[in-house]
């Protein structure tokens, strides 16, 4: 069973924080320990939120501000699973929760083509991520397990799944423009249910 109070415990204290600023470097300043603490235990996500798919990606909403200052999401990876290579418009935490995923970043070059930049990066359990248009935004991410689910824990500084973002294709200067929604129709109920 899910432990209902950690979860609880880390959407009250971004609330406060959203409540407290609205700027960027601050929120991630604030989040960053937030999300390790987050994704260090594994003891807490339903799973509902942990079900993967055997073609798609699942990307599940744990909790969406009702001023949308903020969305808490589980990206759930199967065997091969990856995204386009994609922006976000808005900062984001990736935290890794279980198995492993790889990011690599992606940069215009002289002609405006798109074109990995950069090491790809593998995050595993505990580690974290962090993009936004100020430090680097555009990136594909896959799972890095051949054989098993991965997940991995994303906050964002908005309700990513109504944000208008751009997806690229790599080697040429082509922009879609796409707004990705979740796999899920509700989020958890995060409170506790009363005792019989």
């Amino acid at each position: 069973m899910a432990n209902d109070q950690r979860l609880l415990g880390f959407v009250a204290a971004m609330t406060r924080l959203v409540q407290a600023t609205s700027d960027e470097d601050a929120l991630i300043a604030g989040a960053t320990p937030l999300m390790r603490d987050l994704v260090t235990h594994d003891d807490w996500l339903p799973d509902a939120m942990a079900a993967s798919h055997p073609q798609y990606y699942q990307q599940h909403l744990l909790y969406g501000d009702p001023l949308d200052r903020f969305s808490l999401v589980s990206f759930v990876w199967g065997p091969g699973q990856k995204t386009p290579v994609h922006d976000h418009t808005v900062w984001g935490i990736i935290g890794m929760l279980r198995g492993a995923e790889n990011g690599q970043r992606f940069a215009p070059d002289a002609q405006g083509h798109w074109k990995p930049t950069g090491e790809r990066a593998t995050l595993q359990p505990g580690d974290l991520d962090i993009v936004s248009p100020a430090r680097g935004d555009v990136h594909e991410v896959s799972n890095a397990i051949d054989d098993s689910v991965s997940i991995s824990i994303h906050l964002y500084g908005g309700n990513i799944g109504r944000v208008a973002r751009h997806a690229y294709v790599p080697g040429t200067s082509t922009v879609k423009t796409f707004v990705s929604g979740y796999s899920n129709l509700l989020a958890p109920n995060l409170w506790p249910r009363p005792a019989a």
